[in-house]
């Protein structure tokens, strides 16, 4: 239990005997290891979180960031399943930043510290082993959603490297990344109200394809660089999938991972909402044996990194918004540190459905299902026999149906269209006209059935009008969206003694989702209870 990062669990390999990690409450900085310039820039770059927060004096670090930066300097591999982009999510960004460039000023730093004891060796001796490097240049990945994210990221690079106003350093290529990464501030719409998350979360250039190399050289930085002459690699998964391409493909190339030695991944729930098979692609190919040699010489490279070692000693921070099963099997299936790993596991103690203000009585189906590959076909057949039934009289009309997953959403489509229901639906895909077409459809009550997917709503936050009754085939990925959609309810000016209905399925792999919304006391109750039906009122004055 630490003070700020709250309950941690530590898991070490059987090579590193199990030494527990303590909060430090005061950080000497020399204790740090900070290279030079870092330890006089850092408090500079880091000074707009510190007046805000600090009630500890500490000149350096905020109470979340002094934790984080401990467990991330012994180089053991991270997961922190709270990162929020409106409240510390920039101060996250900064930390992890330093400690890259930190590891990456280092080992350089070594590399040209020997090129000169190589030099100024004798001809015929017999010298020392310099080895002090990969097999390929590029040594940190940081992995981010959006341009925006990049572009953050290249700032605090630049600013953690000024010493101060009359030392600039000189960057390469900043007009290019400025046009290419910034934004213009007159496409954003106007007088669209969106919740803070959501404006936090989508601020700025926000395409998902993208990849740079940034080279840090001793007294400028390059932007552009080619991979195999970049220090750190910032990339969109999809920036990362298009060059590494798919097995028989004639261009493709990922030797350039090979060698990473710090693997960052932020905001990892967004790509759930992208394409999570692209964060698995990246996770299959990085730190294998370079198919090529890129002109490397291999007096200079280290031991590991030619036993094909590299993956026990890279270290993964996993940075992301909610404790998910696949976040969790990245964490725990591709991260290999032979130091260990340290997790944050903090249980929700009240759910999003606390936040529901309509009044409502929300019913929880627990579904049966054998095992976890069963639940799908099993909640398919549950809500065709059960369910749908009850809301097929015309009496139940306005009923929206949430589904977060695209295959089913397909699937329910698919079946809506053969049974021939009166119906519309709105997804990810749908063209703008269409949307407003449904919408008008739903809310005057010509379609009885609105299909609505969750990354519909996650990219866009439309307020659905007309809602009378809410199906919630699987529960949402992000709790909040439970009570945000719950309370749409309440944007239908109807009569005040609405009776409306909200109907959630759920099954005992839905653990995390479950807890998000009632918390973890009602979770545990309702998964252990002999009765599969529970019953939950909200909005009672």
């Amino acid at each position: 239990q630490w003070p700020r990062l709250g309950q941690l669990t530590f898991s070490s390999s059987a090579l590193e005997k199990h030494k527990t990690l303590k909060a430090d409450k005061d950080v000497d900085m020399k204790q740090l290891y900070l290279h030079k310039p870092l330890e006089a820039t850092w408090p500079r770059v880091n000074k707009q979180f510190l007046s805000s927060v600090n009630k500890t004096n500490d000149p350096f670090f905020t109470p979340l960031q002094r934790e984080l930066f401990c467990v991330m300097n012994t180089y053991r591999d991270l997961f922190y399943p709270e990162r929020n982009a409106l409240t510390n999510g920039e101060e996250i960004r900064h930390a992890y930043c330093l400690h890259a460039l930190n590891h990456v000023l280092k080992a350089n730093a070594q590399v040209l510290s020997n090129n000169a004891k190589r030099r100024d060796q004798k001809p015929g001796t017999d010298g020392d082993d310099y080895r002090d490097q990969g097999l390929t240049r590029p040594k940190v990945l940081m992995v981010v959603p959006f341009r925006e994210c990049a572009l953050r990221i290249v700032h605090i690079l630049i600013s953690l490297l000024e010493v101060n106003e009359k030392k600039k350093i000189d960057v390469s290529n900043k007009k290019r990344f400025k046009g290419e990464f910034g934004s213009d501030p007159d496409e954003k719409p106007p007088n669209l109200k969106r919740p803070e998350d959501y404006e936090a979360v989508f601020a700025g250039n926000i395409d998902d394809h993208f990849r740079i190399g940034v080279a840090i050289l001793q007294k400028s930085m390059r932007l552009y660089a080619p991979f195999y002459s970049s220090d750190i690699i910032i990339a969109s998964p999809l920036g990362i999938r298009t060059v590494i391409g798919a097995e028989g493909e004639k261009k493709r190339d990922f030797d350039f991972l090979s060698s990473i030695e710090i693997l960052i991944i932020d905001q990892a729930d967004i790509y759930l909402m992208q394409n999570w098979e692209h964060v698995l692609h990246l996770m299959k190919h990085i730190n294998l044996l370079p198919l090529e040699s890129h002109g490397v010489d291999f007096s200079r490279v280290r031991m590991l990194n030619l036993n094909n070692w590299s993956k026990y000693y890279r270290q993964t921070l996993l940075f992301s918004a909610l404790q998910d099963p696949q976040i969790n099997s990245i964490f725990n299936k591709h991260c290999f540190n032979y130091t260990g790993q340290v997790a944050i596991r903090n249980v929700p103690l009240t759910g999003s459905i606390s936040h529901v203000v309509v009044q409502l009585p929300h019913v929880f189906r627990r579904i049966e299902a054998e095992n976890l590959t069963s639940v799908i076909e099993t909640r398919f057949q549950f809500f065709i026999s059960k369910v749908l039934p009850e809301y097929r009289d015309a009496i139940m009309s306005h009923t929206l149906i949430y589904v977060p997953s695209y295959f089913d959403f397909v699937r329910l489509r698919n079946y809506f269209k053969k049974e021939d229901l009166n119906f519309t639906h709105i997804c990810e895909y749908t063209k703008k006209a269409a949307v407003c077409r449904a919408r008008r459809f739903f809310l005057k009550g010509e379609k009885q059935f609105l299909l609505f997917t969750e990354r519909f709503h996650f990219y866009k936050r439309y307020i659905i009008k007309g809602i009378r009754n809410l199906i919630f085939y699987e529960l949402p990925t992000y709790s909040h969206f439970y009570s945000e959609i719950c309370n749409m309810m309440k944007a239908t000016n109807s009569e005040t003694d609405a009776t409306w209905t909200c109907t959630v399925l759920y099954s005992k792999y839905d653990v995390q989702k479950l807890a998000g919304v009632v918390g973890i006391e009602r979770t545990a109750q309702m998964l252990q209870s002999k009765k599969d039906v529970h019953l939950f009122v909200t909005g009672e004055s």
